[in-house]
């Protein structure tokens, strides 16, 4: 049997970020909440184009023990970096004041005060099993718990109905785009805040809605299988921000707001004719990734809903292809898992997140897991790369108060 990797159970997550705080400011916290990681399914680089996404929130969690100040200071320590705790005021929270973690952490408390909601000064340790540089999301993982504890604290609790979660998986995309520097969708927040246990999210990031698709793979026999590749990715690197400018440039030579329109006006017949339209190949190529992984959601959830599974699973090995050649973010340590678990017999397998790195996932028969996942740690031996590190992945609750 392999050793997968396991999230913490709750009172796990909960007693560490709870030590951690008291350890630190010799005193117990108010609360602890907690969100979650995530894995998208399908759908990649296509929430800032305005098209659709299916991710699942994971059982991996940000915990974050939080006291709310009488004062105007925030305090800010994490168990990634315990010895580099960061200590300032709220008005220190704030774009090119905060780098690193801290940016993670504290940008969803300006984000708040921006949008008007009184956050007082605050104490906060936070504890995560969420894989960093993983491609799991351990950054919408941080922001995420603290927006959750920061609005409860402050008196306006955001995670209590649909509309107030849509509302702080929307603040805690600015905080990252503003405050931490990078140019990402609204995918990880939502998948974070607004998924629901034992479902995927199909999120149209065009209106902004969110449809709740049943995903329990273990009742077919199957499981999804995450195999970090232990090449850490990072989102503020300038990569990810190139291509969504070549997007924009795209979206502005066809005339359109996002290329979520191109792909809802165009027959996948027309797709060479559209292309055509384009003056540079790069172009032509992030387009045509965008459009037929747009219509690939589209066809995903549909196989999923009439049980076609292994159409489910050429879907993604297809989207991995097209992340490969047309968007160019994947990297060998990724190619050599994804190409060893097809071999092995997945039923697919694609890189996940924004690539340049990170994990790659595996729908796979239940029974074949341990064989596949042996089969990813030996090609990556075989070819030099970095041991993965292998998670069975789940459809799990979103963010919420722990405690």
């Amino acid at each position: 049997m392999l050793d997968l990797d396991t999230a913490w159970s709750a009172d796990e997550g909960i007693a560490r970020a709870t030590e951690l705080f008291t350890a630190t400011y010799g005193q117990a916290p108010d609360g602890v909440w907690a969100s979650p990681g995530r894995v998208n399914v399908i759908g990649e680089h296509i929430d800032y184009n305005g098209g659709y996404c299916l991710p699942i929130a994971l059982p991996h969690r940000t915990y974050v023990a939080a006291r709310r100040r009488d004062d105007r200071q925030v305090r800010m320590v994490t168990d990634f970096q315990a010895d580099q705790p960061w200590n300032g005021s709220l008005d220190d929270l704030a774009p090119g004041g905060l780098y690193g973690w801290a940016a993670y952490a504290g940008g969803p408390v300006w984000a708040l005060r921006q949008d008007g909601v009184e956050v007082p000064g605050l104490d906060l340790a936070i504890a995560s099993c969420v894989p960093v540089g993983a491609g799991l999301s351990s950054s919408a993982a941080i922001e995420c718990a603290v927006g959750l504890a920061a609005a409860e604290l402050a008196d306006r609790p955001l995670g209590d109905n649909p509309e107030d979660r849509a509302q702080l998986a929307a603040l805690c995309v600015r905080a990252e785009n503003e405050v931490a520097g990078a140019p990402t969708g609204g995918l990880d927040q939502a998948a974070s805040l607004r998924t629901q246990d034992g479902h995927a999210l199909l999120l149209d990031c065009a209106a902004n809605t969110v449809e709740h698709i049943g995903f329990d793979m273990s009742a077919h026999g199957l499981c999804l299988l995450v195999a970090d590749s232990r090449a850490s990715h990072a989102l503020g690197d300038g990569q990810y921000g190139a291509r969504r400018a070549h997007c924009e440039q795209a979206a502005e030579l066809l005339g359109v707001k996002s290329l979520r329109e191109t792909a809802d006006a165009t027959d996948p017949s027309q797709l060479d004719e559209v292309l055509a339209t384009l003056p540079e190949d790069v172009l032509r190529r992030r387009v045509r990734h965008v459009l037929t992984e747009t219509w690939r959601v589209q066809d995903f959830v549909a196989a999923l809903r009439a049980e076609r599974f292994e159409e489910a699973g050429e879907l993604l090995s297809a989207s991995h292809a097209s992340l490969r050649d047309d968007y160019e973010v994947s990297v060998k340590e990724t190619d050599v898992l994804v190409d060893a678990a097809l071999a092995a017999g997945a039923l697919g397998s694609r890189i996940t997140g924004g690539g340049f790195g990170g994990s790659v996932i595996a729908l796979v028969r239940a029974d074949q897991a341990d064989q596949i996942g042996q089969a990813m740690a030996a090609a990556a031996q075989q070819h030099g790369t970095p041991e993965p590190q292998l998670h069975l992945a789940t459809a799990a609750a979103p963010g919420q108060r722990m405690a």
